[in-house]
This record gives C-alpha cells, sequence and structure tokens, in this order.
C-alpha cells in the first residue's frame, strides 16, 4: 500500500494544484479533476500514484483532513438568474454560488466577503454566502481592503486593546522617569523620510577617547514600548498576532494603537519621551569597544529628514545648514563615526549590493500619478549603519546573559543554491568563484570585480539570488549577509514584534530577572507553511543534541510566528502594489516604452520599464518566429538560428498588449522592426523549410517552465518599493531599472560582448544577404 502524506493544498491559476507534505518533502502535484472536491488552503491526506511527464510525483487526495476557515473574497455575479461569487484568489479554482437570500445588501457586481456553507464536491460547486460586503471594484483603497482579507492581515483592534490605549496617559508622567537616566539635555535627533509618522529611533555622537586613540561615543536611543505594552495586555496580544506593521502606498496598518505608535511611543520632537539606550564607544578603526543599555528619558532636538541631513553633509554653509545651525557638529560627528563603520564593514566583508528602490507615488482617489526611484543617500547609510552597530550589540549582550532571546539569522547559500552559482559564474566567463564554505567577502569580492562590467546587474542578481531569507530563532547561526556572528533585531519595536522581545529580555538581564514569554496563540497555517519549508534551514550549535526546554520551544514557535507574518506583509503589500500598476497600465495599453529585461525564464522573459518601473512578462510566443532555448546557466534565453539573446540587462523596446486586473499580470509584446525581415532572410536561408521548427516543438520549447507570475513581481522578490517596515539591515529585495547588454564571457582577447536583440538581428540579415549562393557542405566561391 503505498503511503499517505498530509499536507495543505495550495491552488493555482490555471486549474491545477499541489499538496504542500508537511514532512518538507517534495510537493504532490494535483491535476485539475483532483482539485475539484478541494480548495485552496485545505488540509488533506494524499498519496503519490505516478510521476507525469514532467517528473512531478502526481498524487491523489484520499482523505480531507479540514476545511479552511478563510473566508473568500471575490466580486458578485448574476448569470442565468444564478447568483454567484468569483473569487478575487484564483487559486481557488472555482465559482462560489450564492442561495436566494444569501446575498445581503450586496449588488451586483460588487466586491465581498463569503462565508462556505457547502464545500466542495466532484460533481459540485461550493456554496457559499455574503458576510461583508467591501465595496465597488474601483473605489479608492478597494485593493488594500481585499490583501488585508485575502492574506488575513489582522486590521482592527480588539475593543480591550483600543480601550487600554485611551487609558495610557498622553505624556510622560514623573513616576515614568524613576530609575531612568536624564538625557534631556544631549541633542538627540530623528532622521526619518519625508513620510514617516512613528519616530523609533534617535541618534547622537561626540568625539571620544577609546583606549589609547581617538574614537566616538555614538548613542542609539529607542523607543521604550515596553514600558507602555505589559506582557500578556491586550495591546499585547493584538501586537503579537499582527507581528509587524504593514505599509501600503497612502495607508499603514500599524501594529499598536495609533495612540502609542504615533503618539506616546514615538520619539516626536520636543517632547519627553521614554526610550532604551545603546551607548557605546566606536574607535577609529570602527570597532564597538565597549557598550551599555539603559533605560532612559529624552528630548528629541529636531526631526530631520534623509533629504535634509544629506544636504547639510555636503554643504554645512548652505541654506538647510543654516536653519539648523546648532545641530551642524553634532551631524558631522554621526558622519565621522558612519565612516569608520562603513570601513569596519568593508573589513569584515559585509555584502553591499546597491539596488534601486521604488516609491508609488498616488493621489487623493488612490490612483498612481507616478511611480519613482526611492534614491539613497548618505543620510540613509549613516543611520542604518548606526542600527546595525546597536543591534549586533543587542545580540551580543543577549548571547552573553544566557538568556534565550530571537535572534535574526541568515544562513548562507544552500547546495544547490551554490552549484547554480557557480555554474552561471563559469558559463558567463567570470575568472572567480565561490568556495564549499563561503564566507559573505566571497560574494561582496565578484560584486566589487564585476561593478563595471556591461552585465552587472545581472551578476549582482544573480549573487542575490544564491541567498537565503532571513528568519527569526532562538539559535544564533549567525547573519551571513551582514558578516556577523550574532546579529538581533532592536531598533523598531513600534513596528516589529521581535524588537519588543528583545527589548524585554535586555531589561530582564539588566534587573538580574527572566523574561517569561506568555502562553501564546498556536501556531496557524502560515506558520506551519514556513515551518516546512524551514526545517532544514537553521543549523543546530556545535554541541552536543539535547532536548529542546518548554520555554526553548514557545521562543521557537514565536520566533516562527514572527518570521511567518513578515512575510505575510511582503506579500500583501507586494499585492497590493501589483494591483495598483495594473490598474496603471490599463491607461497606456497601446503605448511603446523603452525597458530593461530583469529576468529570463523557459516561458519567457520579465521586462521592467525604464520611465515607470513597472515590470511585464513577454511570453515567449511574442519574441518571433525564432526557436528559442533556456540556458539555466547563463539565465538567458537564446535563438538557435539567429544567436539573439535575452539575458538579465538586455535592453528592449515593448508594447503594452494586455493587462489583467484580477490576475495581477501585465503583458509585453516586443517590439521589433526588424524581425520581419530577419524571418524572411532566414526562410530564403534556409530554403523555407528544413531548420523550421515543427509547432509541436516549437510549443514545447515555448510552453516549458509554467505560467506567468503577478505583475511587479518574480520569485519571491519585488520592482515595487514601499516604506522600510524597519532599519538595520541591508536592503535587498527591491530590484529594478539596470542597463547594457547581457554577459561578456570572458577576458582579454577571448572576451565576446554580448549582442544586443537588434544588433543580432541586423548581423542575421547581413549575414543571409551577403552570402545568396551558398549552400551546406559547399565552399563559397571566389
Amino acid at each position: 500500500m503505498l503511503a499517505e502524506f498530509e499536507g495543505t493544498v495550495s491552488g493555482h491559476r490555471d486549474g491545477h494544484g499541489f499538496v504542500l507534505r508537511d514532512d518538507g518533502e517534495a510537493d504532490i502535484y494535483l491535476p485539475p479533476n483532483e482539485m475539484r472536491a478541494v480548495l485552496h488552503k485545505d488540509r488533506v491526506k494524499a498519496r503519490i500514484v505516478r510521476h507525469d511527464r514532467k517528473n512531478r510525483p502526481e498524487g491523489r487526495v484520499t482523505e480531507i483532513i479540514e476545511r479552511s476557515s478563510n473566508p473568500i473574497i471575490g466580486r458578485l455575479l448574476q448569470e442565468s438568474g444564478v447568483w454567484l461569487v468569483a473569487p478575487e484568489d484564483k487559486r481557488y479554482g472555482q465559482d462560489v454560488l450564492i442561495p436566494k437570500g444569501a446575498t445581503g445588501t450586496a449588488k451586483v457586481g460588487q466586491v465581498v466577503v463569503v462565508q462556505l456553507t457547502e464545500p466542495p464536491a466532484l460533481f459540485g460547486q461550493p456554496v457559499g454566502r455574503v458576510v461583508e460586503v467591501l465595496g465597488e471594484i474601483d473605489d479608492p483603497g478597494m485593493e488594500i481592503e481585499i490583501a488585508v482579507r485575502k492574506y488575513g492581515v489582522p486590521h482592527e483592534f480588539s475593543d480591550e486593546a483600543l480601550a487600554l490605549a485611551r487609558a495610557l496617559p498622553d505624556a510622560v508622567r514623573p513616576a515614568d522617569k524613576q530609575h531612568r537616566v536624564d538625557l534631556t539635555d544631549v541633542p538627540l535627533v530623528t532622521i526619518d523620510g519625508e513620510d514617516a509618522r512613528d519616530f523609533d529611533d534617535a541618534v547622537y555622537c561626540e568625539p571620544a577617547k577609546v583606549g589609547r586613540g581617538k574614537g566616538w561615543r555614538l548613542l542609539v536611543a529607542i523607543a521604550d514600548v515596553s514600558h507602555y505594552v505589559e506582557t500578556g495586555s491586550a495591546i499585547d496580544i493584538d501586537a503579537y498576532d499582527r507581528a509587524t506593521s504593514v505599509y501600503f502606498p497612502r495607508r499603514v496598518i500599524p501594529m499598536l494603537p495609533e495612540k502609542l505608535s504615533n503618539g506616546l511611543c514615538s520619539l516626536n520632537p520636543n517632547v519627553e519621551r521614554l526610550c532604551m539606550v545603546c551607548d557605546m564607544l566606536v574607535n577609529a578603526k570602527g570597532e564597538v569597544h565597549a557598550y551599555q543599555f539603559y533605560p532612559a528619558v529624552m528630548f528629541s532636538q529636531a526631526r530631520f529628514t534623509y533629504t535634509e541631513v544629506a544636504a547639510i553633509l555636503a554643504n554645512t554653509r548652505g541654506p538647510e545648514a543654516a536653519q539648523r545651525k546648532t545641530l551642524v557638529p553634532h551631524l558631522l560627528n554621526l558622519h565621522d563615526v558612519y565612516q569608520a563603520l562603513l570601513k569596519e564593514r568593508s573589513v569584515r566583508g559585509a555584502v553591499d549590493f546597491e539596488t534601486t528602490e521604488t516609491q508609488i507615488v498616488c493621489d487623493e482617489a488612490g490612483r498612481i500619478e507616478k511611480i519613482v526611484p526611492r534614491t539613497r543617500n548618505v543620510a540613509h547609510r549613516l543611520i542604518e549603519e548606526a542600527m546595525l552597530a546597536a543591534n549586533v550589540c543587542s545580540a551580543d549582550f543577549i548571547a552573553e546573559s544566557k538568556h534565550v532571546g530571537l535572534y535574526r539569522v541568515h544562513e548562507g547559500p544552500t547546495p544547490e543554491k551554490k552549484d547554480m552559482l557557480r555554474n552561471y559564474l563559469k558559463a558567463a566567463g567570470i575568472g572567480m568563484t565561490i568556495s564549499d564554505d563561503p564566507a559573505p567577502g566571497e560574494f561582496q569580492q565578484i560584486a566589487m570585480a564585476t561593478k563595471d562590467r556591461p552585465d552587472a546587474q545581472q551578476i549582482h542578481s544573480m549573487l542575490l539570488r544564491s541567498m537565503q531569507q532571513a528568519i527569526y530563532t532562538p539559535i544564533n547561526s549567525g547573519h551571513f549577509g551582514l558578516a556577523y556572528e550574532a546579529y538581533t533585531h532592536f531598533t523598531s519595536p513600534i513596528r516589529r514584534y521581535p524588537d519588543l522581545l528583545v527589548h524585554r529580555v535586555i531589561k530582564a538581564v539588566l534587573n538580574k530577572a527572566k523574561y517569561q514569554l506568555p502562553t501564546l496563540p498556536t501556531p496557524g497555517e502560515a506558520e506551519a507553511k514556513l515551518s516546512k519549508r524551514l526545517a532544514s534551514r537553521v543549523k543546530e550549535p556545535t554541541q552536543k543534541p539535547r532536548k529542546a526546554s518548554a520555554d526553548e520551544l514557545a521562543w521557537q514557535a514565536a520566533g516562527l510566528h514572527c518570521s511567518a507574518n513578515e512575510r505575510r506583509a511582503d506579500e500583501a503589500s507586494r499585492d497590493v502594489e501589483a494591483w495598483l500598476k495594473c490598474k496603471y497600465m490599463r491607461g497606456h495599453l497601446g503605448e511603446e516604452f523603452g525597458g530593461v529585461v530583469t529576468a529570463a525564464t523557459g516561458f519567457g522573459i520579465f521586462v521592467t520599464l525604464d520611465a515607470m518601473y513597472v515590470e511585464g512578462l513577454v511570453h515567449i510566443t511574442e519574441l518571433g518566429g525564432e526557436y528559442f532555448r533556456f540556458d539555466e546557466a547563463r539565465q538567458e534565453l537564446r535563438g538557435e538560428r539567429t544567436g539573439i539573446r535575452y539575458a538579465i540587462g538586455t535592453r528592449v523596446r515593448v508594447q503594452v498588449s494586455r493587462v489583467d486586473l484580477d490576475g495581477r499580470k501585465i503583458d509585453f509584446r516586443l517590439v521589433n522592426e526588424g524581425q520581419e525581415l530577419v524571418a524572411r532572410a532566414m526562410k530564403d536561408k534556409a530554403g523555407g523549410h528544413g531548420d523550421e521548427p515543427t509547432g509541436q516543438d516549437r510549443g514545447s520549447s515555448r510552453h516549458a517552465g509554467g505560467g506567468r507570475t503577478a505583475a511587479g513581481t518574480k520569485g519571491g522578490g519585488k520592482s515595487g518599493g514601499k516604506a522600510s517596515s524597519g532599519r538595520g539591515e541591508s536592503r535587498s529585495t527591491s530590484r529594478t531599472g539596470g542597463s547594457g547588454s547581457s554577459a561578456a564571457s570572458g577576458r582579454g582577447s577571448s572576451e565576446r560582448t554580448a549582442k544586443s536583440p537588434i544588433q543580432a538581428l541586423k548581423a542575421a540579415v547581413k549575414k543571409a544577404a551577403g552570402n545568396p549562393g551558398r549552400k551546406q557542405g559547399k565552399k563559397p566561391r571566389r
């Protein structure tokens, strides 16, 4: 008898699905006929019955363990007198029938939330009732209302939490200042983006003697959320449930009630605020020579923006500096310590790739006005290095105290990803590779050595793709990308729950006590799914294995919950950005734009437009009459006859041909004036037959690799940007733009520069036109 496996159904937009197995083994493919009786997110038992032609383990559902209780969001329709809801999430695969009288106040075409009353069967559709009417599809902010429900993002605080928040004071009370260091005379300042409303961190720096040499005293003051949010309180329960603030264009769903996030906890200027301080001595080499933590009360002297600080540092006699004359010397001290910390970053070999983040600018109605690059200037980097230093001290403090806590762990590449990267570097003709146990510096060396190549963006993209995602865990395995032996998040407790936990642990250690986690809710589906994916990710410390205590298991569950909800927030944000971009591009159907290839797959190329920073798919069937093969090592599509190559960084011109708002997909068509000429030339060259692949061959090649992905996304990354939900960790998620053609495959005399599509087309035409009488197997006449 074949073994049965438990897992969660994950539907697919084309009607088939997968069972995501709990044991972490290969997912089981479910053909469309097996998906009729189950829905996306159902828990089932399944067994493998065969392997399909793509060698995927194909399964059969043997038992439905638990139906998903998640509501379904969609549009209410009426067809031939029958009411139904077409799910917005196409992974559900089936419309939901709505009986008469179960539509509530909803009208045809409105977006509604449906609760199932009858599950699907082999020969019957699911049945449900409307439980909430969200409004018309074009209502401002509708995309956010859909996303928060689609991804299960908690967006309403409990009555108990709101009541508790209202009972909190409006300002710091005298009793709150007891047993705290008074820093109100220290000119601490906040430096954030123009659109920031909650201020987690403030900084101050002054020259200091460190050992026998010069150095600096750097203060990083962080909002003391833990003073107001007690463990296990109603606010704490809601904050844990959310785990992070979620950032959308024009709207933020905060982790804490607004009275705390924008008021009592926020380090607003010219008011007293409670804070936790990481007080560091940094030497001339950029090394933290000593540090200490203590609770304090502060008084922010100014609220700076990144743009303003960058202008002051660039010109200390300019108008910006004149307005902040008394604070300019302190900003210069911050810049000095930043430069030292930057040197230390280079010495330890931390990965530091330059990427372009984007910002969606909306009008009052919530429609995109423009998408602009979010430039990182010296002020961004200054704050980032200060936050990194404080986070490292936090991790070291917890580790030295032997207290259990959450670390921010980023492991090195998996063996599979190492092999893929090695093959790519070899195929691209790069005379460098990574070792079996690579250090972060190896990646940085490759990045620096190739930064001036025309295919630099492609190389850096592949370096980033080879790395894993960071997670929260009580098992410290270091941070690979930042090249730290121990790292955690301390600097954003207003918007990240792990930071709040770190504050509580540090306070407990200072008070010579132990912090006890409250009884936390049972991990949900998102945590179970992530647990499966991360089962082999975090290495145990190099010590004798032992059974984890109940306390350690609780911390592991908390880390898993926070990691899963961090991904949930990212997915919801990307979904909203993709929806907005699709709606934006509907107004540009038929228009032509220049762009750059940002990914190549077996089914086509993804192109990001230069002016719009919007990504769409040019399907392989839109690349003309050429026969293309996907080169996995080089990550490019190559034409067999013309030699045309489409790789990351290749410049193209495209036309917006189709926009699917429900599917979050944008399709482009390649604009190529020489295509017809080349087709005729190749036909003449081949004698009108012989070299032309059959329709069957062409179809199997062009559709290999699966379907399309959401607009603005591919794999796990994103091309749209948003305000970062925290600081103190290098950004490597938002990648857009780029220039140049594809990879140069060698150096010196063997160097071969990749042709652009137009160059390749011209070369093919010239070759065909210049050899009219040449036949295969015979020498040309002299």
